[in-house]
């Protein structure tokens, strides 16, 4: 007898493990492992994935599997390896991770229909529902008959009609009709010439077709102004044929990407790239930090890594962090490797998504560009990993699975005995470390390709401009700088880290500041539609014209966001042309390549962002950079604040003077001293990488120790402080006693959609049994989160505390 181990779709620790299904011997040679198929759970039909393949069980009745989803495995043999791996690593459901690699359209929908299962008795109160059919949808019942639901539920009861469960793909192929001329030209030619005059549009088609043979049914009738009744006339006729095809919705239609040759390596490059051209050659997994200061020509290395890979006959994967990166990146590959590259980011549709996924099944791309998501592209033959700007925190997964891409990526690096590239002006301080103890092998780049200066950065105290009356978002230096670039036909970036109007409002009469109803943070103020949000939970109501507390009209909105910036610009500059970039301008599709086209089209003088265009984007006439604001990271309850700003400075400075024009960076600041301020002014890794180090070892941080949290979330605060209380108590009585738990305490945001927060941190050098411990734990209270609101979500390596 042959036995599928099956997962099934039910995030559940009560069920998180392989299932016994028989397969019949109608499918007994279609069945492989990594195959989704549909399986009876229960009453009902669940989406499974096929693990293993066995010959026998203890169970001693099985059920059948129903029907296979999938004609080849959508999870190759690694990659059920490595959801095994990434469940045990990230303490996540094994349904989770499975689903995490695959596009969103493959996730199946279910639905439940009423079905007559005897015929009825003549009383039948459901008579009229079920005329002239024998099913009806549990949709149609509650949209349309919801006080019917009832009467269903007792026939249900009484067997006279049976409850079905469908498991419906989502998975949709694109087609599109063509139509090819079956006759022959001479025959084809003769036959329009003879038909009669009213036939004119058939005989249009018909010559249409003797000069081009095959043609998309839609163009043809667009080229020839006839409708399709025409074609379908012809093939009765038996003069074309009709027929339908698959075809890939392509997000790049219609833009022609400029062939690129590979440039000539510098020395430093020559050098840098050395080790991994080494790694490959000698067909052995290594890490490869390269370190390169921004416009050092990191790219060109990732190229030729790539063309090295691709002439042995292997894949490589290149991992970008955010979705404004990709149009840039995305452009630089294809020019270079042409259509052997597919895209995954969450700027494309579902549709396009699962499109350039089967592109990479069918194995008919061998370079992948992608955000997080991406690393889990199911290529067999990978030769080379890399991920730009690896210090970035989108890597890391905030739900489950909780995973780090670089973690995943080293595995598959080890897993198929390849390279694996980090990349970064600012590396991680994890990654940094790692290199010096050579764990990863370090690859340097110090000076900018052309051999450009890095560009001078001044640093600007907002706090003197207050004292000498200037009130303004911008200092006088940096009015300056932008009016002399604006004379010179030159263009600026300015970066301010909040989208919005202002951060919150403030009633200057009594203090009361407009917080969000369901979550303990305060609304942000968007002057389009007067409206105060919630950037947590979306919640969304209209500005008071008087204090909700105490009635005053002294109500006014405080701190600055980018709309306001934008406002201010039109004052101040009226004669410049602004873009500005925000989540809030680029919620469309499509649209941050639009707004980045546009800007490096000079089609506008300033670009004003958020950190999406702090890094990766490389325009030769920016030769201004101004930051707004560069301490608004600073003092956040975050113990990597120091680093995010430092890093964030450090990119954004590294969009000036990239090409022949030199450039230069204003930052505005009220914390000149800081040293992640000052060290990223001078563009100086190193100073600050070992300032911070000094911190952390002293506040016993990582990288100087692993950190991973609890967070126990419900409606009932008191449930919340008695789970984690127990929990804490319990990680106390296992752990060595060189690890630190801290907590319970409240989570810095105390409550996020009327759910109270608190959290266990546990600091540890060596505990290589706190996964168990932390399993028992949610093994303990599994009923409790089954049957009640309580959730524990794990971090096994927290990248944010907040």
């Amino acid at each position: 007898m042959m036995i599928a181990q099956v997962v099934v779709d039910l995030p559940s620790g009560l069920v998180n493990k392989s299932f016994d299904y028989k397969v019949p011997d109608s499918l007994k040679h279609s069945i492989l492992p990594g195959m989704r198929v549909v399986v009876p759970f229960g009453p009902r039909k669940l989406q499974g994935f096929v693990t293993q393949i066995v010959l026998d069980t203890d169970v001693e009745k099985l059920k059948e599997i129903q029907e296979v989803l999938d004609p080849v495995p959508v999870l190759t043999e690694e990659l059920l390896l490595l959801g095994q791996w990434l469940s045990d690593h990230t303490l996540s459901f094994y349904i989770t991770v499975f689903q995490a690699m695959l596009p969103a359209a493959m996730k199946a929908s279910y639905s439940k229909s009423f079905v007559l299962a005897k015929e009825p008795a003549e009383d039948f109160p459901l008579a009229s529902l079920y005329s002239n059919r024998s099913e009806v949808t549990l949709d149609e019942v509650i949209q349309e008959h919801p006080q019917m639901l009832a009467v269903f539920q007792q026939q249900a009861r009484a067997g006279v009609i049976d409850v079905i469960y469908k498991v419906k793909d989502q998975a949709v192929k694109k087609k599109k009709k063509y139509v090819t001329l079956k006759a022959d030209m001479k025959a084809a030619e003769e036959f329009a010439e003879n038909l009669p005059a009213r036939s004119k549009k058939q005989k249009d088609v018909l010559m249409n077709l003797v000069l081009i043979p095959f043609q998309e049914l839609q163009e043809l009738v667009r080229n020839t102004g006839a409708n399709s009744a025409a074609v379908a006339a012809l093939e009765k006729k038996g003069l074309v044929t009709i027929e339908e095809r698959e075809v890939y919705r392509d997000p790049f239609a219609g833009r022609e990407e400029r062939k690129t040759e590979p440039l000539e390596l510098t020395d430093l490059q020559q050098q840098a790239i050395l080790p991994i051209i080494n790694a490959m050659e000698k067909n052995s997994h290594e890490t490869v930090l390269l370190h390169g200061v921004t416009g050092s020509g990191k790219t060109e290395i990732y190229l030729q890594s790539i063309d090295k890979a691709l002439q042995e006959g292997n894949e490589a994967i290149v991992l970008v962090p955010e979705i404004a990166l990709t149009p840039q990146m995305v452009t630089r590959f294809k020019g270079r490797f042409g259509s052997k590259v597919a895209v995954l980011h969450s700027g494309l549709s579902k549709g396009e998504k699962y499109d350039e996924w089967r592109k990479i099944l069918r194995k008919e791309v061998t370079v992948v560009v992608g955000a997080r998501s991406a690393v889990f592209a199911p290529f067999e033959n990978l030769g080379l990993i890399i991920i730009d700007e690896e210090h970035e925190t989108s890597y890391k997964q905030d739900d489950n699975p909780r995973y780090h891409a670089r973690d995943v990526a080293i595995w598959r690096g080890q897993h198929h005995s390849c390279p694996v590239i980090l990349g970064s002006a600012t590396p991680s301080l994890e990654s940094y470390a790692r290199a010096q103890k050579g764990v990863y092998t370090l690859s340097s780049l110090t000076k900018r390709v052309m051999m450009q200066e890095l560009p001078p950065v001044e640093i600007t105290d907002m706090r003197n401009e207050l004292h000498e009356g200037n009130r303004s978002m911008f200092s006088r230096r940096l009015m300056e700088e932008m009016n002399s670039r604006l004379e010179r036909g030159e263009q600026i970036v300015l970066f301010l880290n909040r989208r919005g109007y202002s951060s919150f409002v403030l009633c200057r009469d009594c203090g009361y500041a407009v917080t969000c109803p369901h979550c303990d943070i305060s609304l942000t103020y968007h002057k389009k539609g007067q409206q105060l949000k919630c950037h947590y939970c979306g919640h969304e109501e209209y500005m008071p014209s008087n204090c909700p507390s105490c009635s005053s009209e002294h109500i006014r909105y405080f701190g600055t966001g980018t709309q306001k910036v934008e406002e201010e610009l039109a004052k101040l500059l009226p004669e410049a042309r602004v873009i500005r970039m925000d989540v809030d301008t680029t919620r469309r599709k499509g649209s941050h390549e639009k707004l980045l086209t546009a800007f490096g089209n000079e089609e506008a003088d300033i670009l004003l962002g958020t950190q999406m265009i702090a890094k990766g984007l490389d325009f030769p006439k920016v030769t201004l950079v101004g930051v707004l604001a560069a301490d608004s990271m600073l003092h956040l309850p975050d113990f990597r604040a120091s680093e995010k700003t430092f890093q964030l400075l450090t990119q954004v400075s590294g969009r000036a003077g990239r090409d022949v024009l030199p450039g230069k960076v204003v930052i505005q600041t009220y914390d000149c001293s800081h040293y992640s301020i000052q060290c990223a002014s001078e563009h100086d890794y190193l100073t600050f990488y070992n300032r911070e180090m000094l911190t952390r070892r002293s506040m016993q941080y990582p990288p100087y120790y692993f950190l991973s949290m609890m967070t126990v979330s419900s409606p009932d605060l008191l449930k919340v402080v008695e789970v984690s209380e127990k929990a804490a108590e319990y990680l106390q009585s296992k752990l060595n006693t060189s690890s630190i738990i801290l907590g319970p305490v409240a989570s810095p945001i105390a409550r996020l959609k009327d759910r109270y927060r608190y959290q266990v941190m546990v600091k540890y050098k060596n505990e290589p049994d706190l996964r168990l411990y932390i399993r028992e734990i949610l093994n303990h209270f599994q009923r409790d989160i089954a049957q009640t609101q309580l959730q524990i979500a794990v971090d096994m390596n927290v990248q944010n505390v907040m």
